[in-house]
């Protein structure tokens, strides 16, 4: 793990590479929570997150999962859907300076089952959302939306 000021100094100099985790349930809605932290605070967004140095993207994406939803699935289940590039004008340190940027690598898993979930301290609230309701929401970020257009 890095200190607060070297992950500081490598969200201002370098882009994260993170992982999104689009989860859907048997009637096809997907999971997304509020927000809590920068970069954008208050949006409803996909869980996701970084993949540290040291790991393997199959141990990156059970720790997000477990970390964010309280899951956990085999990463043989989940299909990569694609990199995306995340751009924010904001961070998580409040510094004004310099934004964020994320080569997000997309994975989409479909349950069996609509699970029990956990709370974890970046998200207030989930909401299960179907694609339509999803692509309409001016609370949904557009990068999650991104996830859902055909191109």
């Amino acid at each position: 793990m890095l200190s607060h000021d070297d992950f500081k100094q490598v969200v201002r100099l370098a882009p994260l590479v993170s992982i999104d985790l689009v989860l859907r349930d048997p009637s096809d809605s997907i999971l997304v929570g509020r927000r809590v932290n920068e970069p954008a605070r208050g949006m409803l967004f996909v869980p996701g997150g970084v993949i540290r140095k040291a790991e393997t993207l199959a141990e990156a994406f059970g720790r997000i999962l477990k970390a964010e939803t309280g899951l956990e699935l085999p990463f043989t289940q989940a299909r990569l859907l694609g990199a995306y590039d995340h751009f924010y004008d904001t961070n998580r340190f409040g510094d004004p300076s310099f934004g964020t940027r994320y080569v997000c690598l997309g994975h989409e898993v479909r349950l069996t089952a609509r699970p029990e979930l956990r709370l974890d301290q970046q998200h207030e609230e989930f909401a299960w959302l179907p694609v339509p309701a999803l692509m309409n929401s001016q609370e949904v970020h557009e990068n999650t939306k991104a996830y859902f257009r055909v191109t």
